[in-house]
């Protein structure tokens, strides 16, 4: 997949668990454990929205474009 999830590395920053995320924005730690492995195949921005303000931070900062090559 060419979007890259950076849920963990803004959690690690915020020195948050997924356990108190889950908590602040009302989302399973289990949907959010699929979201952060990145295993999800689409996000609401109803979620996005939830996450952005519960972590202080902009959706580019969760969701990364990252070039395959041609062997992926």
């Amino acid at each position: 997949m060419a979007i890259q999830v950076n849920l963990d590395v803004v959690l690690a920053k915020r020195k948050m668990t997924l356990g108190e995320l889950s908590a602040r924005v009302d989302i399973t730690p289990a949907n959010l454990s699929i979201l952060k492995t990145g295993k999800a195949r689409a996000v609401r921005f109803s979620t996005l929205d939830k996450l952005c303000e519960a972590l202080s931070c902009q959706p580019g900062d969760l969701l990364e474009y990252v070039e395959q090559s041609e062997n992926e």
